[in-house]
């Protein structure tokens, strides 16, 4: 079974992106390709015990097993060694994608407290949107009560598209609750 949220982009957005940028055909339009979240865990990283709370969250979250990240290189102003766990990652493609950024934009984001929109900074020359978040708890398949300490989490959307500009449309049609006023 399809998605929601893809249907809708293939019925309504597509169409309408297409003739406001006045692309030739829908393949020309800007295109989720992947969605990358990661939650850096620095020293708590070493603990068996975080690391495993800190993956069972994420995979709660996403639907996904996470990969354990490793450090590259050993600094010793930030107390690191080379090839000890950093962090967490996980990529989402295809549907369960489009399932994450449905429950994301309806379900996650409103429960952020004192919630005034995502900053439209975030863009990189590529049209790829990068935003943080400061609790994982706001996502209801986290366990409130089992949870050790809270943490953040970066989610990157990686979007094909010509422009930075094409890419807030498609996230504004998306329903992405962006901060008013100056925009990119």
């Amino acid at each position: 079974m399809q998605p929601r949220l893809k249907e809708i982009i293939i019925k309504e957005i597509n169409p309408t992106l297409k003739k406001m940028f006045g692309y030739k055909n829908m393949y020309m339009g800007p295109k989720i390709e992947k969605i990358v979240l990661n939650m850096g865990l620095g020293l708590d990283g070493n603990d068996t015990k975080i690391l495993g709370s800190c993956l069972e969250d994420l995979a709660n979250i996403t639907g996904q097993k996470p990969v354990i990240t490793k450090f590259k290189k050993s600094i010793a102003n930030f107390k690191t060694r080379k090839n000890t766990n950093s962090g967490l990652k996980v990529t989402l493609r295809k549907n369960k994608m489009y399932e994450f950024i449905d429950r994301l934009v309806n379900i996650a984001l409103p429960r952020i407290k004192d919630f005034r929109g995502l900053n439209s900074n975030g863009f990189d020359k590529f049209g790829n949107y990068t935003f943080g978040i400061k609790e994982q708890i706001i996502f209801p398949e986290v366990n409130f009560d089992k949870v050790d300490k809270i943490r953040g989490l970066d989610i990157t959307i990686v979007i094909k598209s010509i422009d930075k500009k094409h890419s807030f449309e498609l996230l504004k049609k998306l329903n992405f609750p962006f901060k008013e006023g100056k925009n990119n």
